[in-house]
């Protein structure tokens, strides 16, 4: 093997054995390599470190500066700050309904809409797939889709959260990629055996799907679970249907205008009033709305390195 020199050792039971011994080239590729992953690997968990540290500090102390990656001074008012506010139970229920019911409703009806346009037998598979595509590049913009979902009745209501994201081009075509890389001869043989096109779907298609269901699972969660904004165009008048998100951006915005371009702010937790710091309280709200997508990850992530990798190999 070039670059590499083949010598043979003696084992522990008498028998002799080949070793490839790097060459020089080989071992200094190899640990830039390696300082290079763990540079990277450094810059990417310290933003999230350093944040969860500011989150723990206290705010006043955090005005000075200098926090790493452990808080100087430990304190939890700026998570009694977040978790205190009024409407977040709510908005963390709604929450998780909506990225819950949202994401299993995408996932099936996605799924659905990718098998009956990646089958071979279906006419106008191509003509339907360019207008999808052309979906992801024209927008009706703001004010006709505002006036479309209040004619629809969704405006006001928790559906409007769930029903027009059911369908997306995007997460469509990638299932169809993915459904096309799958043998005919498995729909086939099932056809051949009298099995309707909801079993070949159900239980033949969609059990070898799993590495693209969780990564469009987890696409559309991430998402579902991040979206503020259309609580503020569809539901701002109803608290009942607030989000975390939503209440969360509210909190920000009333920190940041206490503040005033001055260090600190006052924000009441309870019957209490504690200074905290923007700073912090900005720190703990991220917190709060990552550690869940955070804890979802390491579930589907067997399955969602597969599912990136679709279209990159072709045989």
């Amino acid at each position: 093997m070039a670059g590499r020199d083949i010598t043979s050792v003696k084992t522990f039971g008498g028998k002799r054995r080949k070793v490839h011994k790097l060459s020089k080239v080989d071992r200094t590729f190899y640990f830039c390599n390696a300082v290079f992953l763990i540079l990277f690997s450094i810059i990417t968990l310290y933003p999230v470190l350093n944040t969860v540290a500011v989150s723990f500090n206290d705010g006043v102390d955090a005005i000075r500066g200098g926090i790493h990656l452990l808080p100087r001074k430990f304190s939890l008012k700026s998570y009694k700050v977040v978790l205190n506010k009024d409407g977040i139970i709510t908005g963390a229920k709604v929450s998780v309904m909506r990225t819950v019911i949202g994401t299993l409703l995408a996932l099936f009806f996605n799924a659905l809409l990718s098998f009956v346009v990646s089958r071979k037998r279906f006419i106008f598979k191509n003509q339907l797939s360019l207008f999808w595509v052309i979906t992801m590049y024209v927008n009706g913009g703001l004010i006709p889709n505002l006036i479309l979902m209040q004619s629809l009745g969704l405006a006001g209501t928790f559906w409007v959260y769930v029903i027009p994201g059911m369908i997306s081009a995007f997460n469509m075509l990638v299932m169809r990629t993915y459904m096309n890389g799958l043998p005919d001869a498995l729909e086939e043989a099932a056809m051949i055996d009298g099995a309707s096109y909801w079993t070949i779907f159900t239980r033949i298609i969609s059990p070898l799907c799993k590495p693209v269901y969780a990564t469009i699972a987890l696409f559309v969660a991430v998402g579902q679970w991040n979206a503020w904004f259309d609580t503020m165009l569809y539901n701002m008048m109803k608290p009942e249907n607030t989000t975390l998100q939503y209440e969360l951006q509210k909190l920000l915005a009333t920190v940041s205008n206490q503040a005033g371009g001055n260090a600190s702010a006052h924000a009441e937790s309870g019957a209490q009033s504690n200074a905290v710091s923007s700073l912090t309280v900005r720190a703990a709200a991220t917190v709060v709305t990552m550690a869940p997508i955070i804890c979802l990850y390491p579930f589907l992530q067997r399955y969602f390195v597969s599912g990136v990798m679709i279209g990159g190999v072709k045989e």
